[in-house]
């Protein structure tokens, strides 16, 4: 399997730490892949029409996007582990799912009106807003996460954590939710988080 990848990708990240929790990550082909939302990827586009990260690219060369398609099949055919099948469980993992990715999906749209030439003071407050949000809820969920074993909804979470140190270390986020950072600090020790921190180059 290939697998269409960039190291500072936190899409990528969802996708490479499942591999890692997963023990599939000798199976995976990494092919280096450029994904900018101003500059369409020809060669990409090949493989995901929308020019994005991660594609996993099978051994029959169907293509699978995007990286909660591609953390699923790994599962399955792991014998399934990051996703609860069924009941309560299965539903709150989903949702901190959906957190994660909708957190990592504010903060990327920050970073692009940020380095704009003029940013739209208005935009940039609501997407503080929503990540302080974001944070609030998390701290009072800390005592559910904790003992929870570790899924897909974790992951998500962590990598949207990980990508407010790695592009938004101004923000100080640890300061107003110490359980939640006490979490972080604990599932950063994980071997799959610490094999897929963020590098430039």
């Amino acid at each position: 399997m290939q697998l269409h990848w960039s190291p500072k990708s936190p899409y990528v990240r969802k996708v490479m730490i499942a591999a890692h929790e997963l023990g599939v990550v000798e199976q995976l082909e990494l092919v280096r892949s450029v994904a900018a939302m101003l500059k369409p990827n020809p060669g990409l586009m090949e493989v995901n029409p929308l020019s994005k990260i991660p594609v996993l690219v099978l051994d029959d060369g169907s293509t699978l996007f995007d990286s909660v398609v591609i953390c699923e099949y790994l599962d399955a055919r792991a014998g399934g582990r990051l996703f609860p099948a069924e009941g309560p469980e299965r539903w709150q993992a989903l949702r901190w799912h959906a957190l994660g990715d909708g957190l990592l999906d504010t903060l990327i749209l920050w970073r692009n009106e940020r380095e704009r030439e003029a940013p739209l003071p208005t935009l940039i407050a609501a997407f503080e807003l929503k990540l302080h949000a974001s944070l609030a809820l998390l701290e009072a969920e800390t005592p559910e996460l904790e003992p929870t074993p570790f899924g897909i909804g974790h992951l998500a979470l962590v990598c949207a954590l990980g990508y407010i140190d790695y592009r938004f270390a101004s923000q100080a986020w640890r300061t107003h939710v110490p359980r939640l950072a006490a979490w972080f600090g604990a599932m950063q020790q994980r071997p799959s988080v610490r094999a897929t921190e963020p590098v430039d180059g």
